[in-house]
């Protein structure tokens, strides 16, 4: 019985997190400004834990790449920190020039792991793939900033739904459970 008590809690867990996060998605699908705006927030702090991340590995195999990679991502995350509103706005553009910055300093280095010997196919494909998203960005910076918000409303619409379906589910598994 205190199974099935805890099953339930469980389940309404499912329909309160299904309702919160779909309206999540309805308000950043109907605010794209705000939503940029904590995103590049989030971005800017992120950016910055794994700059310093990648600064801290450049000392331990001193790596001029990491290093670069490490101080490229600490000065995006600052710069992000820094200017909200601002980069907001051009938050297409930047992260743009950030993939396309990355990416060739992945190419580079795939070429350094073929040469000495270590699996390097993957790392030359996400740079590629970056520096391939690079240039749609820039060709189409609006359309950018459109779509981040767009499929970030889009994706907590559908987690909610989703949510909301686990608890419909599990309360008629529930249901059949105690008719036993």
């Amino acid at each position: 019985m205190a199974e099935t008590k805890m099953q339930s809690n469980i389940g309404i867990w499912h329909l309160i997190a299904g309702i919160i996060i779909a309206l999540l998605g309805i308000y950043v699908w109907f605010n794209p400004l705000a939503t940029l705006m904590g995103l590049v927030l989030y971005l800017g702090i992120i950016f910055v834990i794994v700059g310093l991340g990648y600064f801290i590995l450049s000392m331990s195999y001193k790596s001029g790449w990491y290093l670069a990679v490490g101080i490229l991502d600490m000065f995006i995350g600052i710069i992000f920190i820094g200017n909200l509103g601002l980069t907001a706005m051009t938050m297409p553009i930047i992260l743009a020039l950030w993939f396309l910055a990355v990416g060739v300093m992945q190419i580079v280095a795939s070429f350094n792991l073929r040469k000495e010997g270590f699996p390097w196919g993957w790392s030359f494909g996400v740079g590629c793939l970056g520096v391939l998203f690079a240039f749609l960005i820039l060709s189409h910076p609006i359309i950018g900033a459109i779509t981040i918000t767009a499929l970030i409303g889009i994706y907590f619409i559908m987690y909610g739904v989703i949510e909301i379906i686990e608890y419909v589910i599990n309360k008629r598994l529930l249901t059949a459970e105690e008719e036993l």
